[in-house]
């Protein structure tokens, strides 16, 4: 059941036991009338008082208990995702004419990435191409515009991926 439908369940339990109590309350106060001739000084008038009070207490924490459940937010699904991890991923299947149209730099960047199972970090690039970051970050800016590949930022770095 609802967190919801459940409060309603306890507070209509709650309702009912302090009529309940209420009930008993007036029924012990003429039993104890007829059968007490010391009037309001017996102390049988003094323990029902304190009999109410405790059983009125205890269905009121009973109410308390399922007002909250009633306005109390549904617990939330949690859904998780699975990634596959890039290293999984074949890259597309490159033909040679669309390798023709590009530089010896670009040819040499692309080669690597086919290589390295369609992705790469540009850090790794730069190391195994000799070639300076500016150099490689405008090579891959035009392979980019091209289509060919595409950069995503992994916290510091970058990684290129075939497209």
């Amino acid at each position: 059941m609802k967190n919801r439908n459940v409060g309603f369940l306890i507070i209509g339990i709650a309702i009912l036991i302090i009529f309940i109590i209420f009930l008993f309350n007036q029924g012990l106060i003429k039993i104890v009338s007829t059968a007490c001739t010391h009037g309001p000084t017996c102390p049988m008038y003094g323990t029902i008082n304190t009999q109410t009070y405790l059983s009125l207490a205890i269905a009121g924490l009973v109410l308390v208990i399922g007002l909250f459940l009633v306005f109390s937010k549904e617990n939330e699904k949690i859904v998780i995702k699975q990634i596959k991890p890039l290293a999984n991923t074949s890259p597309k299947k490159f033909s040679k004419k669309s390798l023709n149209g590009l530089n010896t730099e670009e040819k040499r960047i692309m080669n690597l990435l086919l290589e390295n199972k369609g992705n790469i970090f540009q850090s790794d690039i730069i190391e195994k191409t000799n070639l300076n970051k500016v150099k490689i970050t405008r090579i891959l800016d035009s392979l980019e515009s091209q289509g060919l590949i595409e950069r995503k930022r992994r916290g510091m770095a970058n990684i290129v991926l075939l497209k």
